[in-house]
């Protein structure tokens, strides 16, 4: 498919015009197209940075959607809230997002294919229709999906924008001794474990607010907001200020009274802008189960 533009403006960058003039495709995406050199400034390739001038015949070559190769499940989902724009699911911890290496099924992606079936977004590819961002496997809590291009364009403008608000809990090791604190520390991948991430002065900013919401004998309640949604951020954070997530077996050593395996970490709340009713939303994931059932007995274990 192709697509055409005459520029009416001068002095913009070529990617930002692009995303202006076009509403169908996010910047990001145009971008690609751009690195790609599917897109011509008249009949010439240009970099993202060109300045574009009154009069530039512009042309985008973008290729078919493909058939998706996701297999559709029938796995329960707990939806918590449904329209014609987006689906809003409390994910339940052990569950990936998407598919990877050894994870070929079983994800939220498969569960939402079922459900969904065409009435999906095919911005996330392949293996990733409608997913607009995503949470760890081992991390519970709300995932927004997509089920128009529209809405995801919308939506991951506004997470790219930090317009957004995510708002997490976490039951990390070690009394926290500050009852409110902020975390600017940079991430990038661990040059000792490339597939774990670590703070880095060369890595991307990353912040993490944090508030204190109880303490128990050796354990702290948190409430975590981040501002940015660098991979594994809040888990690299806490642990490197000494108070890693309980249960975290790839930034602690894992060990926990609780036995509990993979992190306490639940996306608890989040705030944005409705694509369509331009409406503030907000929507909140209960605790999973056995989240609820380790404070109840530190509770107990307290009076």
């Amino acid at each position: 498919m192709k697509k055409e533009y005459l520029s009416q403006e001068e002095g913009i960058r070529l990617d930002k015009y692009l995303s202006k003039v076009d509403g169908e495709l996010s910047r990001v995406m145009i971008q690609k197209l751009i690195e790609n050199k599917k897109v011509f400034v008249n009949k010439k390739i240009e970099k993202a940075s060109y300045k574009v001038k009154i009069n530039d015949t512009i042309e985008m070559e973008i290729e078919k959607p493909q058939e998706t190769k996701l297999k559709p499940e029938e796995i329960p989902l707990n939806v918590i809230y449904e329209d014609n724009d987006i689906i809003i699911i409390n994910k339940e911890k052990g569950m990936c997002v998407h598919p990877g290496n050894g994870n070929p099924d079983g994800t939220l992606a498969n569960a939402i294919m079922a459900r969904c079936k065409d009435s999906l977004s095919g911005i996330g590819g392949q293996i990733r229709p409608g997913i607009v961002h995503r949470i760890d496997k081992d991390t519970s809590g709300i995932i927004i999906v997509a089920k128009n291009d529209k809405s995801h364009i919308s939506i991951s403008n506004q997470i790219k924008e930090h317009l957004t608000t995510k708002t997490y809990i976490a039951l990390v090791r070690g009394i926290v001794r500050e009852n409110e604190a902020s975390i600017d520390m940079p991430i990038g991948r661990s040059k000792k474990d490339r597939k774990k991430m670590a703070v880095d002065k060369d890595g991307k900013n990353a912040i993490t607010h944090f508030k204190v919401l109880k303490r128990y004998s050796d354990c702290t309640l948190l409430e975590i907001i981040i501002e940015t949604g660098r991979t594994h951020q809040i888990r690299v954070h806490l642990s490197q200020i000494g108070y890693p997530i309980i249960g975290d077996y790839t930034y602690s050593n894992g060990k926990n009274r609780f036995g509990i395996e993979g992190q306490m970490l639940h996306a608890y709340k989040i705030k944005f802008v409705h694509p369509t009713t331009k409406k503030e939303v907000e929507f909140t994931a209960e605790l999973p189960e056995y989240f609820k059932k380790i404070l109840e007995e530190l509770d107990k274990k307290e009076e």
